[in-house]
């Protein structure tokens, strides 16, 4: 989690993101006629993914909060759903970068308005300049104000805030603190302009790498915050007294008391730290200031909690432990508005065994932790903790004390208490949103409730994505948590991919003939780069890595299983019979390449460098140079052979100042040909053909007839209909699509931090394969009861229901009992009910049928108070089955 979504994005930027401008052409392309289809569009449900570094609420209307994410925009709660609802789908293809939110600002006086300061890097990964955008209407429509600089939503110091900040007296009057030494600005009509603050002293100091000539780590961090001291003004005037908080060790605090007029560092203040947030209680006339030895969000060492006493100008630590007994910096602040005098803080780089979140109800005077250990290294919680509703939160992990899992969190620099109800507090971490809606139990001595309150959000970077003819409708491959398995797309999968968990999933591939068999590659700090499964993705084992190996490259599957070919980082080319417990190297591709195979011939693959497409007829042992010419020639390409005819391969991809296109190869990749229609093209996929064509559908990524969008072809690319709109654009979706092949229009288009987006004609009338007739199964059955995962008031448990007869089952439906009043609370692979203590699980429609001899696997969560006795005894139908 700490660098994988650097990494993400770095690689989705190497693999063509920089390159959104129109080619050169000799002529104007043909005019191309464009259809419109109206779709419907929603997210494959993970439930987070990614860091939420800032969460806000507006200060006088009760239930209004947003959230920011580093780069997958912004959202807002929704209380009546206890959701989150995105809100920047709409920024396109070529402003990407402002999906990235480095601060967002919800206007108190009037409500209606908020404010969101975006763009994703500083360097030249980013080739646009930062912006705020301006909505009138809670964000469901924005206006930009761009910027003469670059904003670092995803770069070091994000979790710092909020920079952006609205006079909570004339609300016209907004503050914008920048990085890379451009100082702090500021709009006096609503954010329409800004100007730089000429007489503002410094403009930062802080980098947290100076020799990292990328330009990411070397950036100096700027103005990280400002706070306004409500109580130095009156409605309709400027509030006099403003806080800025600056990245310099020495000088951390400005203060204006002239409402901005002058400025002057804060007298007395501390040293040797960075001030990650200062929040202000005006009725207790206090400043907190959350202070680390660096910026965060990964690093930091050492840190302190001080309060400044705006009326005495004294300076007091109230850091809840010596610096000495410090391996973290604290970042995550917050007051109570209801309860002055009532604080929170939390250790934000706390990486091991857990973070930690501070308590204090006298302004600092004394604190008490979430988690204290009673005697190592066993620990005592002041909270209970229920992740059922995102299950795989455990990372399907078994610690050793005095590590738990699911974790309290990790890089939480986001933590606020409803500014309405002392009851609710939410906080970011690297993965989701956590709250409870019951904290003041904290004082009391009883736990509170921790749970995930992310539904909504949905920030993941996606590398790969499959839909298979039979099994889990969306295989997917992701940045910082791996990949998943979607046997409904309306449903948080229970676990990542593991065994092993990838940080990244790279590549993501199955068998045609056999979607039983997958194999994924990606990277690991340590350990295998390789996994296979045979069970469509459900379970996976590891492979061998060749020598050299340092990333997970693409990998391809033979169209029957059989075989595979990988291109891994840091070796060459190479193949495998079976499951890569023996990697050959292959010859004639160079290193870098990437593979696919043909869909139908399992000796037949495929590979791309530098503008030279390669193929091989012995299964990858070998390949040949085509002497197909005019492609692309750098490497921001994605191809895929159709599936069900030879040979058939589309090729998508190129940039800005050389081809770039949509090309198709009907002979295996000897010769392509360029549709003239398509002016740029970024992925290509298939999904099942429309009524009474032939051919399967295309989709792709792409700008056809002058607009950017994501379009789909019922003949051959002839002629091509746009499906999303302008409200639904995601930035960047250049990293994949596929459509499903069992139904029609359905398409899974990837985004760099939003997700992973299904859209459904709403002219069509697809719907999900369902699950068959009521079953009837009959014959001897095993059962296989095991509890993978437990925690203090919950467990997850899967089922192995083995048919031991002589035929197959057409569909089954497998009973039992808890005897210790568990509840059941999700089931995947399954459909599963519970009704007092008698639990029943049916097959899903793609796993009914169970051959003679063979098994079929499903899992749960559930919930527990105590004792979790295994059921005794399971029923198929009216049939006992034997217990292993």
């Amino acid at each position: 989690m700490r660098r994988t979504r650097i990494l993400t994005a770095v690689l989705a930027l190497a693999a063509g993101l920089l390159s959104g401008a129109p080619t050169a052409l000799a002529a104007d392309p043909p005019a191309t006629k464009l259809a419109a289809d109206t779709y419907t569009w929603k997210n494959a449900r993970i439930d987070g993914g990614g860091f939420v570094p800032g969460i806000v609420f507006n200060r006088s209307e009760k239930n209004l909060a947003y959230a920011r994410t580093d780069i997958g925009g912004a959202y807002r709660w929704q209380q009546s759903s206890k959701t989150w609802t995105p809100l920047l789908d709409s920024v396109g293809w070529d402003d990407w970068g402002h999906t990235g939110v480095v601060s967002i600002a919800s206007d108190s006086v009037d409500p209606n308005r908020v404010y969101a300061a975006v763009g994703t890097y500083t360097n030249g990964w980013d080739p646009k300049n930062g912006a705020v955008m301006r909505s009138s209407d809670r964000g469901a429509s924005w206006r930009k104000a761009d910027l003469p600089f670059k904003l670092g939503g995803n770069m070091p110091g994000r979790g710092m805030g909020e920079r952006l900040a609205i006079d909570p007296n004339r609300n016209s009057v907004l503050y914008l603190g920048a990085p890379s030494g451009k100082g702090l600005w500021r709009s006096t009509d609503s954010g329409v302009t800004w100007s730089q603050v000429a007489n503002f002293p410094n403009a930062g100091t802080y980098v947290q790498d100076p020799s990292d000539t990328s330009g990411y780590a070397s950036d100096n961090q700027g103005i990280v915050w400002v706070t306004f001291d409500e109580s130095t003004g009156t409605a309709g005037s400027a509030t006099r007294t403003i806080y800025v908080g600056v990245a310099d060790k020495d000088n951390a605090v400005y203060r204006s008391t002239d409402a901005g007029a002058t400025w002057q560092r804060l007298a007395g203040q501390p040293t040797g730290h960075l001030a990650h947030k200062g929040v202000l209680d005006a009725k207790n006339g206090y400043l907190y200031l959350a202070y680390s030895d660096k910026g965060g969000p990964y690093d930091g060492g050492k840190g302190r909690l001080w309060r400044y006493a705006t009326g005495t100008a004294a300076w007091t630590d109230i850091s809840p432990v010596a610096e000495a007994d410090t391996s973290y910096g604290f970042s995550g602040l917050t007051v109570d508005r209801q309860r002055p005098g009532t604080v929170m803080a939390t250790a934000y780089s706390a990486w091991w065994p857990d973070t930690q979140i501070f308590r204090s109800t006298d302004s600092g005077g004394s604190w008490t932790k979430a988690w204290d250990y009673t005697s190592y290294p066993n620990r005592e919680n002041r909270y209970t903790m229920d992740v059922s509703s995102s299950p795989w939160l455990t990372w399907g992990a078994n610690p050793q004390p005095p590590e738990q899992t699911p974790k309290l969190g990790w890089m939480t620099e986001a933590l606020e208490i409803d500014p309405f109800d002392s009851d609710r507090m939410m906080y970011g971490t690297g993965a989701t949103v956590y709250g409870t809606e019951n904290l003041t139990k904290w004082d009391g001595g009883s736990k509170f409730a921790i749970r995930p309150m992310v539904q909504g959000l949905e920030e993941t970077a996606v590398n790969d994505l499959v839909s298979p003819p039979s099994g889990a409708p969306l295989l997917s491959a992701l940045g910082d948590i791996g990949g998943f398995r979607h046997t409904d797309l309306t449903k948080v999968p229970s676990m990542m991919f593991t065994q092993p968990n990838f940080t990244t999933t790279t590549s993501l591939d199955f068998a045609e003939s056999n979607p039983n068999t997958v194999v994924r590659a990606g990277n690991l700090d340590s350990g295998p780069h390789i996994a296979f499964s045979t069970d469509n993705g459900a379970n996976w084992f590891a492979g061998t890595d060749p020598s050299g190996v340092s990333g997970g490259g693409t990998v391809a599957s033979a169209a029957d299983g059989s075989r595979f070919v990988w291109s891994p980082e840091g070796a060459g080319v190479h193949h495998t019979t079976g499951f890569g417990t023996s990697w050959q190297a292959s010859a004639g591709i160079p290193a870098g390449a990437i593979v696919e195979s043909d869909r139908v011939d399992a000796k037949t693959f495929y590979g791309f460098k530098s503008g030279k497409f390669y193929v091989s007829a012995d299964g990858g042992a070998t390949f040949r140079e085509s002497p197909a010419a005019g492609l692309p020639g750098g490497d921001s390409v994605r191809f895929k052979a159709l599936p069900g005819q030879k040979g058939d391969v589309w090729l998508a991809g190129g940039e800005a100042g050389g081809a770039y296109g949509l090309w198709h190869s009907t002979d295996g990749g000897t010769s392509f040909t360029k549709l003239a229609n398509v002016e740029q093209a970024d992925t290509i996929g298939f999904g099942k053909a429309a009524p009474g064509a032939s051919y399967q559908t295309l989709y792709t990524s792409a700008k056809i007839g002058g607009v950017r969008g994501v379009f789909r072809s019922t003949d051959k690319g002839a002629s091509w209909t746009r499906i999303n709109d302008d409200a639904h654009q995601w930035g960047w979706t250049g990293g994949a699509i596929t459509g499903d092949p069992r139904v029609y229009g359905r398409v899974y288009v990837s985004t760099n931090g939003r997700g992973v987006l299904y859209g459904d004609s709403s002219g069509g009338g697809p719907t999900d394969p369902g699950p068959g007739p009521d079953p009837t199964p009959t014959g001897a059955c095993k059962v296989t009861y095991k509890i993978t995962s437990q925690w203090s008031d919950g467990f997850q448990a899967d089922v192995q229901l083995t048919n031991t007869g002589t035929s197959a089952w057409n569909g089954w439906s497998l009973g039992w009992s808890f005897a210790d009043g568990q509840k059941l609370t999700q089931a995947w692979n399954a459909e599963a009910a519970q009704a007092g203590s008698a639990v029943t699980a049916k097959n899903v429609g793609w796993n009914a049928n169970v051959a003679a001899g063979s098994s079929v696997s499903f899992g749960f969560t559930a919930q527990r108070s105590g004792t979790n006795t295994k059921p005794a005894a399971f029923t198929l139908g009216q049939q006992s089955c034997t217990v292993a």
